[in-house]
């Protein structure tokens, strides 16, 4: 290995960390922190999250006792310096690639694992587990869960920390500010005072002086009370919330100091008695890395880029991106329609949004890593004739299920659902997908589902979502760009429930719904050179559905072939549900062709739908096999 990192290089696994001095451990730190923008340069990825968590998680890893002590970080994003001490550093590099390393937490990945981790603010839950678990076991094991700033805006990490101080657990919780949201800058008294409050006899006065005010007449008793919680309150800052949680609150303390992190950390490993504890850190995304330090962003998510630099490689495309096309097409609907408002759930940059709120400040709306209370805020708009655009990841939208169902469906509020990451998405795995959005959304009643095909039916969906005023509407569209069809100048509102014929053929009919129909097209070329002229359709709706396309294309071939980029329950489900019901399946070959009942890793895209047998080649095979020619490439047969 690189003779830059020498200490480094004697780290394996954490164990190895436990052998080095802790005058050592700032050396490590900065060559962990080399070693991390180095892998990361050349494969992409979450890099600020991950230097900002540097020290933190060297300190971690000599102060507990992992892996039997539990250690979990939220999200993910600031994992791989994590990754390289716990035995993957020969791996690091192929960090997202396909075969290689993933972008987040993964239980099968490695024992210093113990909780999956893509989606925010479940670590507090997962760690509460963990450590009850251990109790009923008799284990006297550790529960670490590291929590960002963001992810504890979210709703679910409160409900767990309630949940934690009622049972007076024994978990430790890690809160690392690294916005400067919470607390104002630490320095070294702060330090003194968090180590102060963090030892055990600090904890044991206070525990003494409580049982003594127990016994004082309750006047007495209430005015020690508020005298203490007033001195916590001028010496821990931001700590009162988590107190009245049940937390013991320590911090805030500077996360890049050693010599601040180690000794509290220790302090509340060694502790005797109940917590459970919440130690506030703050630290700077980014740190160490000039590059990312002075970014907006603090290279929150990068590209490949040249490490002396920090210049991101961006591919070069001629086309648009579906994300850049549903901004645009959104202000040029909210030009001529007051009412059209956006809500997005912490990604207003991933979502398009951030354009639509330059251009309309007062009609955009961020409301955090909180999609249960997005959906139903915009429902709260639409009941009022606004015309909300929820632009939301088909994976988070998950989140908030109960909200589509209670509050949108069942009062059949026009709520707009742009769901972008349709399918799947590449490096960021099976934990970001957008398999089941079809699924969970056509069997709402009145809901009108759609999928763009291309960037130009993406812009026309938009300008459907708009005019739709009597009930919810979703459509959904691919993460990446658009396949290089002509643009209109600006959307029409399509016909609802109505399809569209690419190409007439005769034998073979392809039904797509969704981002495959450049494969169908591809696939319908490479079948004509086998003598098989095919029909290729788009039908832009699955619900609700083109029942005349549906029925003339089961009437007049023989095979019928229903491509998706979903799980299945989705459009095919629809489509055959029609078929069995209208008795169209006599002397028809229905071949369903959707994501397999498996969870597929990252890789490129390209990759991972030949995986999942939806690419050209493997839609051409499928209609050979339908009509009983087996004239497959030797590999298509393997």
């Amino acid at each position: 290995m690189s003779s830059k990192t020498p200490l480094l290089d004697r780290v394996s696994v954490p164990t190895d960390l436990r052998d080095l001095e802790e005058e050592e451990l700032r050396q490590l730190a900065d060559e962990l922190r080399t070693e991390t923008v180095s892998a990361v340069s050349g494969t992409g990825g979450h890099l600020g999250a991950g230097l900002g968590v540097v020290e933190l998680t060297v300190a971690l890893h000599y102060v507990f006792e992992t892996p039997t002590d539990r250690l979990i970080w939220d999200v993910g994003h600031q994992a791989y310096p994590h990754k390289i001490l716990t035995g993957r550093r020969d791996r690091i590099r192929t960090l997202r690639q396909g075969g290689g390393l993933s972008g987040f937490t993964k239980r099968s990945e490695s024992v210093y694992d113990p909780f999956g981790a893509a989606h925010s603010s479940t670590s507090i839950s997962a760690g509460l587990g963990m450590e009850v678990a251990s109790r009923l076991s008799g284990k006297d094991n550790n529960v670490i869960a590291v929590i960002g700033d963001g992810a504890m805006s979210a709703g679910m990490a409160y409900e767990a920390m309630n949940n934690a101080g009622s049972r007076d657990s024994r978990l430790i919780v890690i809160l690392n500010d690294n916005d400067m949201s919470i607390a104002p800058p630490v320095g070294a008294m702060s330090a003194y005072l968090s180590r102060l409050i963090s030892s055990d006899m600090y904890r044991s006065f206070r525990h003494a002086a409580k049982q003594v005010a127990r016994v004082l007449p309750k006047r007495v008793e209430r005015a020690a009370a508020q005298a203490e919680e007033f001195t916590r309150g001028f010496v821990a800052g931001g700590g009162t919330l988590f107190e009245e949680l049940g937390f013991y609150y320590v911090g805030p303390i500077d996360g890049h100091n050693l010599d601040h992190l180690l000794p509290v950390l220790k302090n509340v490993r060694d502790a005797e008695g109940p917590g459970p504890f919440l130690i506030h850190i703050v630290t700077q995304k980014g740190k160490g890395y000039q590059p990312a330090e002075e970014s907006a962003d603090k290279y929150h998510g990068v590209s490949k880029f040249d490490v002396i630099t920090g210049t991101q490689v961006k591919k070069k495309g001629n086309t648009p991106s579906y994300t850049s096309v549903f901004a645009d097409s959104l202000i040029q609907q909210a030009e001529e329609d007051d009412r059209i408002v956006a809500v997005t759930a912490a990604m207003p940059a991933g979502t398009g949004l951030d354009k639509f709120g330059a251009r309309f400040p007062d009609r955009c709306f961020d409301v955090g890593i909180a999609e249960q209370h997005g959906v139903t805020f915009a429902a709260g708009m639409a009941s009022e004739g606004y015309k909300p655009f929820a632009a939301i990841y088909s994976t988070f939208l998950q989140r908030a299920y109960d909200q589509v169902v209670h509050d949108v469906a069942i009062q059949r509020l026009p709520v707009r659902f742009a769901i972008d990451r349709a399918g799947l998405v590449g490096a960021d795995g099976p934990t970001h997908a957008g398999a089941y959005d079809t699924t969970y959304l056509a069997c709402l009643p009145g809901f009108v589902v759609m999928a763009a095909a291309d960037e130009a039916e993406l812009r026309h969906m938009v300008a459907t979502a708009a005019a739709i005023d009597d009930r919810p509407s979703a459509f959904r569209y691919p993460r990446g760009e658009g396949v290089g069809v002509e643009m209109p100048t600006r959307g029409e509102p399509l016909e609802i429930g109505r399809g569209r014929v690419l190409r007439e053929g005769s034998s073979i009919a392809m039904l797509s719904f969704g981002g495959r129909l450049a494969e169908c097209l591809k696939a319908a070329d490479e079948l004509a050179a086998h003598g098989f002229t095919s029909t290729v359709a788009d039908a832009r709706f699955a619900k609700p559905l083109d029942e005349d396309l549906v029925g003339r294309l089961a009437r007049e071939h023989e095979v019928l072939l229903i491509v998706e980029e979903g799980a299945i329950g989705g459009f095919a489900t629809q489509v055959i549900d029609f078929l069995a019901r209208n008795d169209l399946c006599d002397g028809l070959r229905v071949r369903p062709m959707m994501l397999p009942d498996r969870f597929i890793d990252q890789d490129a895209p390209a990759a991972m739908y030949a995986q999942a047998e939806l690419d050209a080649e493997h839609i051409m095979g499928a209609a050979l096999a339908a009509v009983g020619k087996d004239t497959l490439p030797a590999k298509s047969r393997a």
